[in-house]
């Protein structure tokens, strides 16, 4: 059973958020054992530094270990002083106070961090994705057994607490919970998988709901490990929590989940024509700040344009760029009505490419891609090489966002792209 608090409005108090979190922790059986605590990168909004001490200050005299492992998915290794800066300390102490803290980050590009935990068979694949895509065929690439690998690090640990937030998201509907598990620490097998089976169903579908078949299969895989879970799912407004919920990984999240719609879904009555994505800077490159094209496309009237505005940035992927070089960024069905051709591609990196270029149509005979929404970057990104990969190209030192919308009421500026989701009150349903 989960514990927890949130409002709509408002903020907790870090007593509250403190109470709560002694609440949970002289609860679990903790004393003299080792505990691994699972975080976000830098590239969520959370307030890392204050559960980094805290989890500290509660645990460090309770407990035979107490280290941190950075769920990077597929992401960048972080640096020692990235690392720092994530949970808010100096490497005076991280040498001192902290020097019994291990610090990891997940080494997901090598083939000996992961153990397999077993599959998901055939069966229950079927029994979870036809009844949301019930003409899928064996051409989808998604109708067989999926292997669960998961960083067998876990396993020199016996209490896990996962510890990071809840926002929409464009695979899973709403990111934490089991997520942390897979992509975060888990093996190319379930997140290409999951990240295929989101992109076939697609982002504009799944974004914003909180029980989904990629969600489902998230769940199935992490009951694969046999240790103790404890998930801190944390709702963040701007720079303070809205709200905190803690218990198994499952609870948790859909009590954070909840409060996330109410807090990070913005209704818009209208579409927009054009709407202009500014990136902060965590986000790095495009396959991060994507998110400034998934969160925004729902309330994009057809034909209008997304710009992805962020001038620090010159790189597609600093982990998958090369394929995206190579395949370039197209609608779902430019991939599914050529399987034979992009079969051998990693599901995750095809999934980025069609979720960034949105809803649209390709005809197998003629080849001709009609994409709904035209996807513009405003990067350091050189012109050739966006129009290669059949993106649209803006020089970022033509646009002010301060003042480019005006009086445009069809033009749409969002100052922190990436978190809130925006859609139509049309789309709303009972969910919603």
């Amino acid at each position: 059973m989960s514990i927890g608090m949130g409002y709509k409005e408002g903020q907790l108090s870090w007593q509250e958020v403190r109470s709560l979190t002694e609440q949970a922790l002289e609860t679990a059986d903790l004393e003299g054992r080792r505990v691994l605590v699972i975080i976000p990168d830098s590239t969520r909004t959370a307030p890392i530094p204050e559960f980094f001490r805290l989890f500290h200050d509660l645990l460090s005299l309770r407990v035979a270990a107490l280290d941190f492992l950075i769920a990077l998915g597929t992401h960048q290794p972080m640096s020692r002083s990235s690392q720092n800066r994530l949970v808010g300390i100096s490497d005076l102490e991280r040498n001192t106070t902290f020097k019994d803290v291990q610090i990891l980050n997940h080494e997901w590009s090598k083939a000996d961090t992961f153990l397999t935990l077993g599959s998901i068979p055939l069966s229950d694949i079927e029994e979870i994705v036809t009844p949301y895509l019930p003409d899928l065929d064996h051409d989808s690439g998604l109708l067989h057994e999926v292997p669960v690998t998961l960083n067998k690090l876990i396993y020199d640990y016996d209490q896990l607490i996962i510890c990071g937030p809840t926002f929409p998201h464009e695979v899973v509907g709403f990111s934490g919970g089991n997520k942390y598990f897979f992509p975060g620490i888990g093996g190319a097998e379930v997140i290409n998988y999951t990240h295929w089976l989101g992109a076939v169903i697609t982002s504009y579908e799944v974004i914003g709901q909180a029980t989904t078949p990629v969600r489902e299969i998230i769940n199935r895989a992490a009951a694969f490990i046999d240790r103790p879970k404890l998930c801190f799912s944390l709702v963040v407004r701007g720079d303070d929590l809205a709200g905190l919920y803690i218990g198994g990984p499952e609870e948790a999240y859909e009590a954070a989940a909840r409060l996330s719609s109410r807090v990070h879904i913005k209704w818009l009555t209208e579409p927009v024509q054009e709407v202009l994505s500014v990136m902060p800077e965590m986000y790095d490159d495009i396959w991060t700040a994507a998110k400034g094209l998934y969160k925004m496309e729902p309330v994009v009237a057809d034909d209008g344009e997304v710009i992805v505005y962020a001038p620090h940035i010159t790189e597609l992927s600093y982990s998958h760029g090369d394929i995206l070089d190579e395949i370039g960024y197209h609608v779902r069905d430019y991939f599914l009505k050529q399987w034979d051709s992009f079969s051998q591609y990693p599901g995750g990196v095809l999934a980025h490419s069609t979720h960034l270029r949105g809803l649209g149509q390709f005809d197998s005979v003629t080849k001709v891609e009609k994409p709904r929404i035209k996807v513009t970057l405003a990067t350091r990104i050189p012109e050739e090489r966006c129009r290669q990969i059949s993106l649209g190209y803006r020089d970022p030192d033509t646009i002010d966002p301060t003042s480019w919308a005006g009086e445009n009421s069809s033009r749409l500026v969002i100052p922190k792209a990436g978190e809130i989701l925006y859609r139509l009150t049309e789309q709303k349903t009972s969910d919603s």
